[in-house]
């Protein structure tokens, strides 16, 4: 895993090691969205030109070192022929394969990519550990949890590589709590009563509610004062650029397509000089030349300065000049989320002037985001999304197994036996999907194969087929929704279990058909058991062939059901702002300091590394018990070279633990040192080679980072050695004597 402002590089240093090494001539680096493919492409020409990078999404007939395509592009490359009838693409064409973006849906939709090329394979992704699916870690022989490596966000933080967010809190009560009528004020009331609230079935003008929920806001209805409060505090308190006469960039995260407009339009009119050179844009997948646009944000000094997104920029796009962000929508994925985050977190270098870099961002939250995330979560249901005719093929071998017990439905059985060798059937075996499955697939291609399905079977038409592409005519997509509600019905009532929440779906849907009235000619044909399901007494004796029968009559005629719609409201109630408060949120280095501390301690950084002959920083360096003497003369020293006072040396102890911890950790540990105290962990004679690297990887961080504390070594890069910790990979007394170690280092600093 990887913060995703370390992925690029990561890629371009694993693929430039491999080439000079000899042992990758052609990379294959593929992403889940078109700009990520361009961004990639130029990152490998400004930083690896001898690679030779093609963009298969826009030069498919080109050939080089790397190629670069979406998951999409390449699954219709995969089967291009050349001219002389050879594959373009062969088994073994690529020596390595990169995927990026490598959680679940990855794994679910494009798995036979990976299958398909036989080569090295390395994943990346952001999100964090606990969210990537199961079947992601299975793709490459891990546990579930524990990736090859990981690099948190608070240690990019922490290394220098990644800059901290400012999370603020800013309570909009519409958006928090809704709009309630009784809340107006009598003007306003009269304003409500006058929206046109829509109408019923019949057309006649629907009664105004006593209050728009939240979650209805920005999504139908649409409140000037809210957005106005919303942008004016952003202009007010952003961070700002060009000597703090302009706003940074900023993205402004939107709940939809429409709110972005009116985002923009608000914008325009509460900001008429800016709006003409474009200063806020929409920037989503329904605006035309949105590659465009997002160059030019990616531009330091290039409006658009705004950009209002849906999703487009949610993940992967990196513009380090991006300073504060807007959560102007409710989010509840935690992957979600914490990718959104990460368009703020890149360094940026003389942003605000030479010398004068980026060091945090912003992060406004409008919508109770901060609070939600900043506390603990349980784990998301990390089995991935199946798709409907994925869904639909499963429940019927389940339906099948069920009916194969009851002797009086065997008509039945033969029946979803029949259904699911039609799908299977029509599986092109020269699909490269399909291929690595041709056995099962063409086994079961004969409908004498279906008589007598083991249990076996089952689970492995389950596992490898159900999720195949089959080339059956598209049914409707409502249609199919109804079987999967109908299929895993019949299943509960086969298997004796409760299914009132089923019952209750096809009721709702039975209703909803009534409700269409006797106007159209296949419903009114369908009206007596339409009317029939609506009662009590039909369920009473249900049976499977009543609710198949219901399914086959009734499928047809979903999709006729008019989905809810509301009218396109805009109003102009009185929002209310409260007052803004910082939030921390876990895994980001703790509070965010202000730019003075990162200022003294980059100074203090540099000043002691440029002093390391001095007796006191000699002292920290090798490891020797310090004393409060100590740090009175190191105090005095940086105080004598201008750099920090008394407040700075307060705060950096209380972010260390103590001033000690805190000059060690800038300076480190003498190499010298640590490796006399390893000295009995690395005779060769009594430890093994795994042991021996634990104990180097241990000196090289205390080299680096002065100490270690104990719960460090459970964490990568040293579980890529001991992956239970140090107490499976030494003797008890052993493990009991590394731990003492570790902690005199950290002890001795302890001032």
């Amino acid at each position: 895993m990887a913060t995703g402002a370390c992925k690029t590089r990561t890629v371009i240093a694993l693929v430039d090691l491999l080439m000079r090494a000899g042992w990758a001539k052609r990379v294959l680096f593929l992403a889940d969205r078109t700009a990520l493919v361009n961004q990639a492409v130029n990152a490998f020409k400004t930083h690896l030109p001898d690679s030779a990078p093609v963009n298969l999404v826009t030069e498919g007939n080109e050939d080089g070192r790397v190629y670069v395509s979406t998951y999409q592009t390449m699954v219709g490359k995969i089967d291009e022929y050349r001219p002389d009838g050879t594959r373009r693409f062969g088994a073994g064409h690529f020596d390595l394969v990169v995927i990026d973006e490598a959680h679940r849906s990855v794994y679910r939709k494009y798995r036979g990519i990976f299958d398909y090329f036989d080569s090295l394979l390395v994943g990346l992704t952001a999100t964090p550990t606990d969210e990537v699916d199961k079947n992601t870690y299975d793709l490459f022989d891990l546990e579930t949890g524990v990736p090859t490596d990981a690099y948190p966000l608070d240690d990019a933080i922490k290394d220098g590589y990644l800059v901290p967010p400012r999370g603020v809190s800013v309570p909009l009560k519409f958006v928090r709590e809704g709009i309630k009528y009784d809340d107006l004020s009598e003007d306003e009331k009269d304003d409500w009563d006058e929206l046109d609230w829509g109408a019923d079935d019949e057309g006649n003008p629907l009664d105004p509610p006593e209050e728009v929920d939240a979650a209805e806001l920005n999504k139908w209805l649409f409140n000037k004062d809210t957005v106005d409060r919303v942008l004016r505090h952003l202009m007010t308190d952003g961070i700002k650029v060009a000597g703090g006469d302009r706003l940074g960039k900023t993205i402004v995260f939107a709940k939809n397509q429409r709110h972005a407009d009116f985002i923009k339009e608000r914008f325009d009119a509460n900001y008429p000089a800016l709006e003409a050179g474009g200063f806020a844009r929409v920037i989503t997948h329904q605006v035309s030349y949105g590659q465009s646009l997002i160059d030019a944000f990616s531009n330091k000094a290039k409006p658009p300065h705004i950009a209002i997104s849906v999703d487009m920029l949610d993940t992967g796009i990196d513009v380090p000049e991006v300073v504060n962000l807007v959560y102007f929508k409710l989010v509840r994925s935690k992957t979600k989320f914490w990718q959104m985050l990460g368009r703020g977190t890149r360094l940026c270098a003389d942003l605000f002037g030479p010398g004068d870099h980026k060091t945090e961002f912003k992060v406004f939250d409008f919508c109770q985001n901060l609070e939600y995330f900043s506390q603990e979560l349980v784990p998301a249901d990390k089995t991935g999304v199946k798709s409907l005719g994925e869904m639909l093929f499963s429940t019927r071998l389940e339906l099948l197994h069920a009916l194969g017990s009851i002797e009086a439905y065997g008509d039945e059985r033969a029946e979803v036996a029949a259904t699911l060798h039609d799908a299977v059937a029509s599986m092109n075996p020269n699909n490269f999907l399909v291929r690595p499955h041709l056995e099962l697939v063409e086994r079961f291609s004969s409908l004498a194969a279906w008589e007598a399905v083991s249990l076996e079977d089952l689970a492995a038409l389950n596992d490898r087929v159900a999720k195949l592409p089959d080339q059956l005519a598209a049914d409707d997509e409502d249609a199919k929704r109804f079987d999967v509600v109908m299929l895993n019905a019949e299943l509960s009532l086969l298997r004796r279990e409760q299914f009132e929440r089923r019952r209750k779906r096809i009721v709702a849907v039975a209703s909803a058909l009534e409700d269409l009235g006797t106007t159209i000619p296949d419903v009114v044909k369908q009206l007596d058991l339409i009317t029939a399901i609506q009662t009590d007494e039909w369920w009473v004796d249900a049976t499977y062939p009543m609710l198949e029968d219901a399914r086959k009559h009734l499928r047809g005629l979903v999709h006729l059901i008019e989905r809810t719609k509301k009218n396109v409201l805009y109003s102009d109630f009185t929002d209310e702002l409260g007052p803004a408060e910082e939030v921390v949120l876990p895994g980001t280095g703790g509070a965010v300091g202000s730019n003075e501390f990162d200022q003294f301690r980059r100074k203090a950084e540099h000043f002691l590394k440029e002093n390391l002959a001095d007796n006191v920083v000699a002292k920290v360096r090798s490891g020797e018990t310090l004393t409060l003497v100590d740090m009175q003369a190191l105090q005095r020293v940086l105080v004598g070279a201008g750099i920090g006072d008394n407040d700075t040396f307060a705060e950096a102890s209380k972010r260390a633990g103590s001033f000690g911890l805190f000059v060690r950790s800038l300076v480190g540990l003498d190499r010298a040192a640590a490796m006399r105290a390893f000295d009995k962990f690395l005779d060769d004679k009594r430890y093994s080679a795994n042991q021996i690297r634990f104990v180097q990887m241990v000196i090289e961080y205390l080299a680096d980072n002065g100490t270690i504390e104990e719960r460090r070594v459970y964490d990568s890069p040293f579980t890529s050695v001991a992956p239970q910790g140090p107490e499976l990979l030494y003797s008890p007394s052993d493990a009991d004597e590394f731990f003492e170690i570790v902690k005199h280092f950290y002890e001795t600093a302890d001032v």
